[in-house]
């Protein structure tokens, strides 16, 4: 659904003709009427769309529509993308997408939607991508590999690594990465995966700056697989608060910055393929100390209606 208007997108998933996941149906929730329908001949597997453009992710090509005349307005052809990875950054003055550009390393194009050109590609990691992110004002992209064991955000107006940070040793599979609120302070990124724990991430580039100075005489010598895991982070862990091995998708709901108590809380929701929803409070002190609550939980398949 397009925000908070009657403008949604539904895609079949079965193979009757009006369930097929080969077709895509633009339905008006508040007259009931289908006002198009998009056919395709191989399987959709993604859909994003803001005010301007709709974004459609087959498995060796991505269509970009005019949201309001639903033109066709470009094609974009892409690497075999299996599993429909892709990235969409709403905001209007930093409308990009981001694709695999590699199968075998973990490379990401970033294609403005807007004016339609390819704005960079970025050399993110040595295995291919598990996930990506762009933040809602289309200033960062965040990247996993298949490794799982490293994340790393990039500024995208320079295609600079800007931060980089190890979610653990082992490796696992990262199942989703979202930035936080576009005018939300402190500035986080959350990530689930595999492994059954929650991680948020804090982005303070004041802090991640002066640090880097410290190491950079150490880092220097070092490999840029080894030399990214010890650039500086905050990092805060939820162990094991989601059921191992099951997908799940997180996004930072809220982030309120309460001054007079010299702390910012912000409101995680969580939703993993076994239909329960979790919301989680975290809350984090100026000294980058924090604490972390489970507020609500629910199976969404058993709740009644």
């Amino acid at each position: 659904m397009l925000y908070s208007t009657n403008f949604l997108a539904i895609v079949g998933a079965g193979e009757q003709p009006s369930l097929s996941p080969r077709r895509l149906c633009l339905f008006n929730t508040v007259t009931e009427c289908a006002l198009k329908e998009l056919n395709f001949l191989t399987t959709i597997l993604a859909v994003r769309v803001n005010r301007k453009r709709l974004i459609i992710v087959l498995q060796d090509r991505t269509y970009i529509y005019d949201s309001n005349s639903l033109a066709l307005l470009d094609t974009i052809e892409t690497v075999a993308n299996t599993k429909g990875l892709c990235a969409f950054s709403p905001s209007l003055d930093g409308c990009y997408i981001a694709l695999p550009a590699n199968t075998t390393k973990g490379s990401a194009l970033v294609y403005n939607a807007m004016n339609l050109h390819s704005h960079c590609q970025i050399e993110a990691h040595r295995s291919p991508l598990a996930a990506m992110a762009l933040s809602s004002d289309g200033v960062y992209i965040a990247t996993a590999s298949e490794q799982g064991t490293i994340i790393r955000v990039h500024l995208i107006s320079q295609a600079k690594k800007s931060y980089s940070f190890r979610r653990g040793t082992y490796p696992s599979t990262i199942y989703s990465l979202a930035f936080g609120p576009p005018k939300g302070f402190p500035h986080l990124l959350v990530a689930t995966s595999s492994s059954g724990s929650l991680h948020v991430f804090h982005l303070d580039s004041v802090t991640n700056q002066r640090n880097k100075k410290s190491v950079g005489l150490l880092a220097s010598v070092l490999p840029n697989t080894i030399n990214g895991a010890l650039e500086p982070s905050h990092h805060y862990v939820f162990p094991n608060v989601l059921p191992t091995g099951v997908k799940s998708c997180a996004t930072i709901h809220t982030i309120e910055r309460i001054a007079s108590a010299s702390l910012s809380r912000a409101s995680i929701h969580v939703i993993t393929y076994d239909g329960y929803f979790r919301e989680y409070r975290l809350i984090i002190d100026d000294s980058h100390d924090s604490s972390w609550v489970l507020e609500h939980e629910f199976n969404m398949l058993t709740r009644p209606s």
